[in-house]
């Protein structure tokens, strides 16, 4: 028991321990320098007789005896010393001040060999003795100062201790993405496996630029789904690091297909290495809420504000109008010209030849009446806020190019198709990403309409750079896709990039449903809200207090955060953490990953290196493009001219023309 009691009478033990070792260290000099003593005259009869019977006990059989049972009296007594205890000591210090003593304490010896008188030499024996054996006290005391359970100071930004077990087995099955890794577990490297083995929760792949989201991961997921014979969409925001990584993985598995698979491009900036594709196309437009789902995908993808304003009379209205034509021109003539091209042309026409034609379908006259109306009252001011700002935004669409990719009909957007299995990419240009983003989102719109069925195979669609589109309902696409197996993959920089272009609600809703994250380095909001979501670890907590008189260590347990915003904000490239879903099948335990992903980069480098270029597809020249540019103009002036003769001459229709003096 540490009472005082104890403490003092332990103290007094060392204190006579040390005293017994002076005394020995006394007797020493008065034998073997004592005529030195009787020069001095400070011997006597009786402390010779005391000295005879202590040589009795053969203390002084040997020179060095007496010397080393003083010494071994004095470590003792060093042993149970207590210092005041000081941070700034180190053992080098210390064992110097012992090492430097024992040498002057035992080398003293060789004073005795000098050739001097016997009381020099007993004074330069005694002395240099004295000397050393005060160096190893003083060397005894800075040890006995010395805190001696340090904190580990080598770790400081607490690596080791953030460190937890994941998963190392592969874990593989039809629809996986299996990605090779190695992680830290207490400062030994271990081989893992990031296991996606239910893609059809959706993956989110997040990381700065320059983290390495397509390098480390996209191309995993484009490579590994094509070899397991998925139908695959993928938009490429940087056209063509994609699309030519999946055209070669495709051309490599073809056989991997039931049917025989075809693989197609979407690009505006080279035409002769695009396809031409219709996502207005009549065959997947069934009623006319398909038609106003286009034409909210198109004008939100135009006007990224009006995302956050969705309800507002001058969201709406615009939405409603566009809607109205849309489902005109699908009805017209069985759709045959039913294309954005002529419906961009369409409403830019005049107001009476242009709500003359809309008033003679019956089931947009609900659409358009309020429009109608507003035109036939003068009121012109409001009529133009409702109108002119979808005039105005679908008119940056109206160009040569994109009216001969859209005015086509090359393939249907039906991926998945058990017949005609496809491979769809789609280029963006990070240059011109407000015009060509909006055309694109309407294709993906389309497309994930067509996808999401059952009886169709299982398919892949892949965002690279998904805030550059604008996909409505894209939660809902995650969580009922997953039945109809359909795996998605969304690559974003950014928590924040994602609520700037699709609003709070909505990219809440999407960065918390997504089943498996990917994170490379991000920072601020986003790396806060990945820690909370990948918990907490139990860490080993130390904590040092010194005073005066004694030193606590003090060791505990805490549940501290597995990955801190800190680690994830500093994450080097090819350095991810996150989350895994499994499924009841195959259930996994260690869910959350810190780990570097593995890219055998020799190995991709000669494979991209043997890559072979997109085809072209047909040579084109500038007049076929500036020529289907002006039919599609014609075509709409032919429409307006045609059914003004046929309701001109049909007098139970005349009632429809409006003519506005």
């Amino acid at each position: 028991m540490q009472t005082g009691e104890n403490e003092q009478a332990l103290r007094k033990i060392l204190d006579m321990t040390r005293m017994i070792s002076m005394i020995i260290l006394g007797l020493h000099f008065y034998y073997y320098c004592y005529k030195a003593f009787e020069t001095w005259h400070l011997t006597a009869a009786i402390s010779d007789r005391l000295m005879a019977n202590i040589g009795n006990t053969g203390l002084f059989r040997n020179f060095h005896t007496s010397k080393l049972i003083a010494l071994g009296l004095l470590g003792i007594s060093l042993l149970g010393s207590k210092g005041r205890k000081d941070e700034k000591l180190n053992f080098k210090t210390a064992l110097s001040y012992l090492v430097i003593g024992l040498l002057v304490y035992f080398v003293s010896y060789l004073f005795l060999l000098l050739p001097f008188s016997g009381t020099n030499l007993a004074i330069g024996y005694i002395s240099v003795t004295i000397v050393g054996y005060l160096i190893m006290i003083s060397g005894g005391a800075l040890l006995s100062r010395i805190i001696k359970d340090r904190l580990n100071s080598k770790d400081i930004f607490n690596k080791e201790n953030e460190t937890f077990p994941q998963e190392e087995r592969l874990l593989e099955n039809d629809y996986s993405i299996n990605l090779p890794a190695q992680y830290k577990l207490k400062g030994k490297i271990r081989k893992s496996w990031v296991n996606i083995i239910n893609p059809f929760r959706a993956l989110l792949v997040l990381g700065s630029p320059g983290a390495g989201k397509s390098y480390f991961v996209i191309r995993h997921v484009i490579t590994q789904h094509i070899k397991k014979g998925f139908t695959m969409f993928v938009y490429d925001f940087k056209f063509d690091d994609l699309s030519i990584i999946v055209y070669n993985t495709w051309l490599q598995n073809k056989h991997r297909y039931t049917s025989p698979s075809e693989f197609y491009v979407i690009n505006f900036d080279d035409l002769t290495r695009s396809h031409r594709c219709n996502p207005l196309d009549p065959l997947s437009m069934f009623d006319i809420t398909d038609a106003s789902e286009s034409a909210r995908t198109i004008l939100l993808g135009l006007n990224r504000e009006w995302i956050k304003r969705q309800g507002d009379f001058f969201v709406e209205s615009p939405i409603n109008f566009l809607s109205a034509i849309i489902w005109f021109l699908r009805k017209y003539q069985d759709g045959e010209f039913c294309t954005l091209p002529h419906v961009i042309e369409l409403m830019q026409m005049d107001y009476d030849s242009l709500f003359t034609l809309l008033r003679t379908e019956k089931e947009i006259e609900v659409l358009i009446n309020p429009f109608v109306n507003a035109y036939l009252n003068d009121v012109m001011e409001q009529l133009e806020g409702q109108i002119a700002s979808a005039k105005i935004a679908m008119a940056r669409l109206s160009s040569p190019q994109l009216y001969y990719v859209l005015s086509g009909n090359d393939f249907t957007l039906d991926i998945n198709d058990p017949e005609k299995p496809k491979l769809v990419c789609m280029g963006n240009n990070p240059q011109k990403i407000q015009i060509y983003g909006a055309v694109l989102s309407l294709y993906v719109n389309r497309l994930v309409k067509l996808v999401n069925k059952k009886g169709k195979l299982k398919s892949s669609l892949v965002f690279d750079e998904f805030p550059t589109i604008y996909l409505n309902n894209m939660d809902s696409l995650i969580a009922t896709a997953r039945s109809n197996k359909v795996a998605t993959c969304l690559g974003i920089q950014d928590f924040s990039q994602l609520r700037k272009d699709y609003g709070r609600e909505q990219a809440d809703v999407i960065m918390n449903i997504a089943g498996n994250i990917v994170s490379g380095q991000v920072t601020g909001d986003t790396a806060k809200q990945l820690s909370e979501r990948f918990g907490k670890i139990m860490q080993d907590r130390e904590s040092l207090s010194v005073n005066s008189q004694d030193t606590s260590l003090s060791r505990s347990k805490q549940l501290e955060a597995a990955v801190p915003p800190s680690k994830i904000s500093s994450l080097s490239s090819g350095e991810f953490v996150g989350m895994v879903a499994d499924d009841p099948d195959n259930k996994i335990e260690l869910k959350t990953f810190h780990c570097e992903i593995l890219n055998d980069h020799e190995a991709l480098k000669n494979e991209q290196d043997n890559y072979r270029d997109i085809p072209v597809i047909k040579t084109l020249n500038n007049a076929i493009v500036q020529q289907n540019y002006l039919q599609v103009k014609q075509d709409v002036q032919d429409i307006i001219n045609a059914e003004m003769e046929r309701l001109m001459s049909d007098p139970a229709l005349q009632y429809l023309i409006i003519k506005k003096s």
